[in-house]
């Protein structure tokens, strides 16, 4: 399979699981994580987030020094995309320690939760500057 092809089915992925971990992101924030059902499907989506996003780097750089090549990333829009997603990845597993010790919500998952929706807001943005090629990729063919 080509890489452009493989590109496109990635993306296609992401954008699929933006909405999805959106959607969970919100719930979870107007319930004030009440719900074990939600923070476990917030969880598997997030999971399934950060893989795609792997994928996706992968895709552009391989294995090589992601953190080099994405620091050097002439758009300041990446970089901060970048530097929120370290941010909400790492308060993510604090958060995830934490529930999985105490079964609560906890000052750190709000904390997750404010920098996600930051991370998310750019990865938004770094998507419709890409817009074109998404329409020029519409077919998986």
């Amino acid at each position: 399979m080509k890489k452009s092809k493989k590109l496109s089915i990635c993306n296609w992925s992401l954008i699929i699981l933006t909405i999805i971990i959106t959607i969970s992101s919100i719930h979870l924030e107007s319930t004030h994580s009440q719900d074990e059902q939600w923070i476990w499907f917030h969880i598997v989506a997030g999971t399934m987030f950060v893989a795609a996003i792997i994928w996706h780097l992968y895709l552009h750089f391989n294995w090589k020094s992601w953190i080099k090549r994405l620091h050097k990333q002439k758009s300041p829009s990446t970089r901060w995309l970048a530097a929120f997603g370290a941010l909400t990845f790492l308060s993510a597993v604090a958060t995830l320690v934490h529930w999985f010790a105490t079964y609560t919500h906890s000052p750190i998952g709000g904390i997750h939760g404010k920098l996600g929706f930051v991370f998310l807001i750019l990865s938004i943005f770094h998507t419709t500057r890409r817009i074109k090629f998404f329409k020029t990729s519409i077919s998986f063919s």
